[in-house]
């Protein structure tokens, strides 16, 4: 719960944020000079590239939690219990021992989206973040 209430407040003030950079940008463009006009233009780029980000980030997390809720209420969660340091942190290589059976799930069913959704736990768990958004990507895709 405590997530949620974090991410709401950041989304809200990074759209306060865009909404000011859209003022400035507009009060630069009335300025009429052209470096002011140029600078007054990206800023109002900038925050839609800003909310494009935002929007996107958060229905992905929104997509996987929906994933992540589903696979619990079936049961198919990992129930292997990855030991973890007096400071929090995952041990890599009890996590890294895991890996290789997600990954044959994977690889003997590529279109189950429950196999998908494990192997990115697993790549969570290793501590690569990027293999592991793109295995939830893929897990979305899926279902």
């Amino acid at each position: 719960m405590r997530v949620r209430i974090a991410v709401i407040v950041m989304a809200g003030l990074l759209a306060l944020y865009l909404l000011f950079a859209v003022r400035y940008g507009l009060i630069l463009i009335g300025a009429g000079e052209p470096l002011a006009v140029a600078i007054g233009v990206a800023l109002l780029i900038l925050p839609l590239v800003g909310a494009w980000a935002m929007v996107s980030e958060i229905l992905f997390a929104v997509r996987a939690e929906r994933l992540a809720r589903r696979l619990e209420a079936e049961g198919g969660l990992p129930s292997e219990e990855v030991p973890v340091s007096p400071s929090g942190r995952v041990d890599r290589a009890a996590a890294d021992a895991l890996f290789p059976q997600y990954q044959a799930a994977v690889d003997a069913d590529p279109e189950n989206w429950r196999a998908w959704y494990r192997l990115a736990l697993a790549y969570d768990a290793s501590g690569d973040r990027r293999r592991a958004r793109w295995a939830t990507r893929t897990a979305i895709r899926l279902a």
